[in-house]
């Protein structure tokens, strides 16, 4: 696995914990409810089609912007809700996530 592999596994992977955890306080479901679920689906999408994602450190830095509006507003209050906790959960994972 190359590093860009790498990258993108680490994305998705921090992507789907902080969904999940939007989900579980937001909505109340043990499992991801549809809405979370298609914005799940679509972000992964986005990852694995990410063109830079050699360079590039987080989606809000990126000069691409490759999110429509409506899911760019969305995640970003799915990332400023569970940015915050997501420590508490995955502390090992987040750092993980800064580094590469």
């Amino acid at each position: 696995m190359n590093n860009s592999d790498k990258k993108r596994e680490s994305k998705k992977l921090i992507v789907k914990e902080m969904i999940e955890i939007y989900c579980k306080k937001k909505h109340k479901t043990k499992t991801l409810c549809p809405f979370c679920n298609d914005l799940l689906n679509y972000s992964l999408l986005k990852i694995d089609n990410c063109p830079v994602i050699e360079t590039k450190t987080f989606c809000s830095k990126c000069s691409i912007h490759c999110y429509n509006k409506n899911r760019s507003t969305q995640i970003k209050q799915v990332m400023r809700f569970s940015g915050p906790r997501i420590f508490f959960k995955h502390p090992l994972l987040v750092i993980k996530h800064f580094l590469l």
